[in-house]
């Protein structure tokens, strides 16, 4: 799993909180997550990503995974949507 995939994803969430109600709801395949966010914004996100076995990367700061959802400003978490069938 690398950031190239977020790039290309055609559905994303981006935010912790979108990001963390797609998890909840199963919608989500894949979570990025910021190495340089707080720990109370994306420690929850790991633990349910774990409990659902959710795939997760660590990225570098908040900004590269911003850039990466195609936004100017940094992102805490983002997620790739699945596609539905």
């Amino acid at each position: 799993m690398t950031l190239e995939l977020l790039k290309q994803a055609e559905r994303k969430t981006i935010g912790s909180k979108q990001t963390m109600k797609g998890v909840c709801s199963g919608r989500v395949a894949n979570v990025f997550l910021a190495s340089d966010a707080d720990d109370h914004v994306i420690k929850p996100l790991q633990q349910i990503c774990d409990e659902k076995a959710i795939p997760y990367l660590m990225v570098e700061n908040m900004l590269t995974l911003g850039k990466a959802c195609g936004i100017r400003i940094g992102a805490a978490a983002a997620g790739i949507v699945k596609e539905t069938v």
